[in-house]
C-alpha cells in the first residue's frame, strides 16, 4: 500500500509538472530556439528510467547487502549470543507490528548495524559482529529496536522512492539542458551532436550532486524517527546509553557499503559544507533530542 500511494503520488506530480510546462508555454519557447523536444514523451521516458533503477535496487537490496558486508543470516542460531540475538530481533519486531525479519551478523570489529529489504514483513537486519561483543546487551538491544524501527516506518521503501523522484527529474533537466545547449549553442539542426552528450551528462553529474542534499536531508530526519522507536521498544535510557557508546568509538572506521551508509546506525563525522551530504545528524544532537523528549 505505501508504495502505491507513493507512486500514484509520484505520478500525479508527473502530470502537474507536464501541465504546468504546457500552461507557462514552455514548450513554445523551446520550439522558437530550435529545440524540437516533446516534453511529455521526455518526462515519461525519465520517469521509466529514474523510477526503474531505484526499485530495481531496492528488491535487490537484501542480496547486495548480504553481499556487500559478507553478512551471514542466523538459520539455526549456534551459540547462546546468536540464540539471544534472534530472540531479542523476534521480541522487538512483534512489539513493532512487522513480520520476523532475517536476522545476520557480519564480520566487522566496526560498531555498527542496518536494515533493509523491500517489505516491512520481509526485511533484513544485520549487526556487526564487534558492535555485538563490546556493547552491553540493553545497548545492543537499543541498537536492534533502531533497525526494527527503519522497517516498521517503511524507510527503506520511502527513502527508494525519493530517490526515483529525484532521478527522474535529474535526467529530465539534464536532456532538456543538453538538447538546448546543442541546438542554440552549437546550431546543431538534426538529430543529437556530440554537445547533446556532453553536456547532458555533465549536466546530470553537477544536478545529481545538488540533488543528493535532499535524499540525505530526508535520510537524516528518518535517523530521529528510528532513534525515536528505539526508545519506545525499549527505553529512553538505554537507547541514549547505545549511542553514547557508538559516541565512544566513533573515530573508528565504518566500512558499510556506499549504499549501505544511510540503513546503519553510524555514520562517520562531518563538517561543514559536507555536512549537507551525510546520511546521519551528529550523535550529539540524536542524544540531544532524545534527551528532550
Amino acid at each position: 500500500m505505501r508504495i502505491l500511494l507513493f507512486l500514484g503520488t509520484n505520478i500525479a506530480v508527473l502530470v502537474l509538472v507536464g501541465f504546468i510546462f504546457n500552461l507557462l508555454g514552455l514548450q513554445g519557447v523551446l520550439a522558437e530556439n530550435g529545440v524540437d523536444l516533446n516534453l511529455g514523451s521526455l518526462l515519461i521516458m525519465c520517469a521509466v528510467f529514474g523510477f526503474g533503477g531505484s526499485l530495481i535496487s531496492l528488491f535487490l537490496s537484501k542480496w547486495m547487502a548480504k553481499r556487500g558486508t559478507g553478512a551471514v543470516v542466523i538459520e539455526q542460531p549456534g551459540n547462546r549470543d546468536e540464540q539471544w540475538l534472534v530472540d531479542t530481533v523476534k521480541e522487538l519486531s512483534q512489539a513493532a507490528g512487522i513480520g520476523m525479519p532475517d536476522v545476520a551478523i557480519f564480520p566487522s570489529q566496526a560498531a555498527n548495524a542496518f536494515a533493509t529489504g523491500w517489505n516491512r514483513n520481509a526485511a533484513l537486519v544485520a549487526v556487526s559482529a564487534g558492535l555485538l561483543e563490546r556493547f552491553q546487551p540493553d545497548e545492543v538491544k537499543a541498537v536492534m529496536a533502531h533497525e526494527i524501527g527503519h522497517v516498521a516506518n517503511g524507510d527503506m521503501v520511502t527513502l527508494t522512492l525519493i530517490q526515483g523522484v529525484i532521478n527522474t527529474f535529474v535526467l529530465f533537466l539534464a536532456r532538456i539542458i543538453g538538447h538546448t545547449v546543442d541546438r542554440v549553442v552549437f546550431k546543431n539542426e538534426r538529430g543529437f551532436g556530440i554537445g547533446y552528450f556532453v553536456v547532458s551528462i555533465v549536466a546530470q553529474i553537477l544536478l545529481s550532486f545538488l540533488a543528493s542534499i535532499i535524499v540525505f536531508r530526508f535520510s537524516r530526519w528518518r535517523e530521529y524517527r528510528a532513534d525515536h522507536a528505539g526508545a519506545t521498544l525499549t527505553t529512553n535510557a538505554h537507547m541514549i546509553a547505545a549511542l553514547q557508546r557508538l559516541q565512544s568509538e566513533q573515530g573508528q572506521p565504518q566500512d558499510l557499503p556506499g549504499e549501505l551508509t544511510a540503513f546503519g546506525i553510524s555514520e562517520q563525522l562531518k563538517e561543514g559544507i559536507s555536512g549537507l551530504f551525510r546520511s546521519h545528524p551528529p550523535l550529539d544532537d540524536r542524544i540531544r533530542a532524545l534527551q528532550a523528549a
